[in-house]
């Protein structure tokens, strides 16, 4: 059996998405730019996309911005943001358990002289509020936290803190990294007061290299990358259609019979939770219920590991990962783990199981019982 857990990491595309994506390469191959029928046609795909999405979150057609993908939307919210603002201060607040994309972000903008704090998290990662209350001042221009927390599944109160923001500051913007929550979520900026949020296609079933960042019509932003002036003038570039349309039909299949997707992934995290009690030593990083993502299992595993593990795991055509799949070329301790207060012996032991539409509770079963087999011989290894 294959199983493929990794679903953080990317998602496998869906059938139609894919067969769409391949008309658009070899059919419908026009310029959106090109005053001609096949660049007029590309053109009304861009725009029937950015209809679809921006119709999945309550807002306008014109606020939706096509990027390359999560980490350029991130960039472009932070970067464009910090740099558009730079009169009205130089203070920038976050979480302490971002995304890369976010935290080397946060790192350059350092560099050219911002400021930035970082909020602390509780056990099971959410946001320390009093901190985030004292930490806005009239210099703060941004504030950026992520929906859902990429290894563990926290979801973050977006609305609360969206509220004490404005609050507080009125004139502070507030960016929310949605990479893990859009179409695991009904979200609804308007409302909960996001003016920038982040969305990257491969998480959602869609095409990879492909994602939006939504932009109020009343934030003012830079662009990052200049050029033709394509969109509005705020990204430059040809356009790429075939992954616009790929991902705005993965999109509209995402909140289609949106209770009962969601409803089989939440199934399938608590069964997994359940099921790994019954392992001495395994240790839950992330819990049941809405505070929780619906897709995302966080385990450590004692006396072990984990790119140990996970390979052992790949062995029976099982795979996971050992954390957030854009730094997993960096040997370093992973930041959220260490700030939601897990054990030292564990920060290095510990898997991300993450679901998608094509999981089954027969896939646990397997992947259970090849933890089973596979922890007693590891653990007599490691401490041989």
């Amino acid at each position: 059996m294959e199983v493929y857990f990794d679903n953080s990491a990317t998602t496998r595309a869906l059938d139609e998405v894919g067969s769409l994506v391949l008309k658009m390469m070899t059919e419908e191959y026009g310029n959106p730019s090109a005053r001609h029928i096949m660049g007029m046609r590309a053109e009304q795909a861009v725009k029937e996309a950015a209809e679809i999405i921006a119709g999945t979150l309550k807002v306008k057609e014109k606020e939706i911005l096509f990027t390359s993908g999560g980490s350029e939307s991130n960039n472009m919210a932070l970067v464009g943001t910090a740099l558009a603002n730079r009169r009205a201060g130089n203070h920038i607040i976050a979480s302490a358990i971002e995304h890369p994309s976010i935290y080397n972000t946060l790192s350059y903008l350092e560099e050219l002289g911002f400021e930035v704090t970082y909020l602390k998290v509780d056990g099971r990662g959410h946001v320390d509020m009093d901190m985030l209350k004292n930490a806005i001042r009239p210099e703060t221009i941004l504030v950026s936290v992520m929906y859902v927390n990429n290894e563990v599944g926290a979801v973050e109160p977006v609305e609360e803190i969206a509220a004490m923001v404005h609050k507080e500051n009125p004139k502070t913007i507030f960016h929310v990294d949605a990479i893990q929550a859009y179409g695991k979520f009904l979200i609804r900026p308007k409302k909960q007061g996001i003016q920038l949020l982040s969305a990257s296609g491969h998480k959602f079933h869609g095409p990879k290299g492909v994602g939006f960042l939504y932009i109020d019509e009343k934030v003012k932003i830079k662009p990052l990358i200049y050029g033709g002036g394509q969109q509005r003038n705020l990204r430059s570039g040809t356009e790429n259609v075939p992954g616009i349309a790929g991902m705005a039909l993965a999109a509209k299949e995402a909140y289609a019979d949106f209770d009962k997707k969601i409803g089989h992934l939440y199934e399938l995290k608590d069964y997994m939770l359940d099921r790994m009690k019954e392992i001495p030593g395994t240790y839950a990083n992330s819990y049941k219920g809405e505070l929780s993502a619906p897709q995302i299992v966080s385990m450590s595993f004692e006396g072990v590991r984990s790119e140990v593990l996970l390979h052992a795991l790949e062995d029976k055509g099982i795979y996971v990962s050992s954390g957030s799949a854009c730094s997993s070329n960096h040997p370093d301790v992973s930041g959220t783990l260490k700030g939601i207060g897990v054990r030292k012996d564990l920060l290095d032991a510990t898997l991300r199981f993450s679901f998608g539409r094509f999981n089954t509770k027969e896939e646990i079963d397997y992947c259970i019982d090849a933890l089973k087999e596979l922890l007693p011989v590891l653990r007599r290894y490691q401490r041989g």
